[in-house]
């Protein structure tokens, strides 16, 4: 492994109860926030069913797929679905739309 394929560890923030967890760049903030013992909502695990959306109130993330299951408008607005989003830096993630 390259250092440029080192994962970044940034730290995440729900908002509601202000819980903290350790968000890795190389996998889903689902994933990350489950190892961290934060309950999420969450279903497909594949961006389609919009179970797990969030919005996004700090920070950047980045997706994998082509186009997660969110409008123009809803990611325009901050809107993200932490089971394919990757975070770019340190976030905060307030549940719901």
């Amino acid at each position: 492994m390259s250092s440029n394929d080192t994962p970044t560890l940034f730290i995440g923030h729900t908002e509601a109860d202000g819980q903290q967890f350790d968000a890795w760049s190389n996998q889903p903030l689902l994933m990350s926030m489950e190892q961290g013992s934060l309950d999420w909502p969450s279903s497909c695990r594949n961006g389609t069913c919009r179970t797990c959306i969030g919005r996004l109130t700090r920070g950047e993330v980045r997706y994998e797929i082509e186009w997660p299951g969110l409008s123009s408008e809803e990611m325009a607005a901050g809107c993200v679905l932490p089971c394919v989003a990757h975070p770019c830096s340190d976030v905060a993630l307030q549940q719901g739309e």
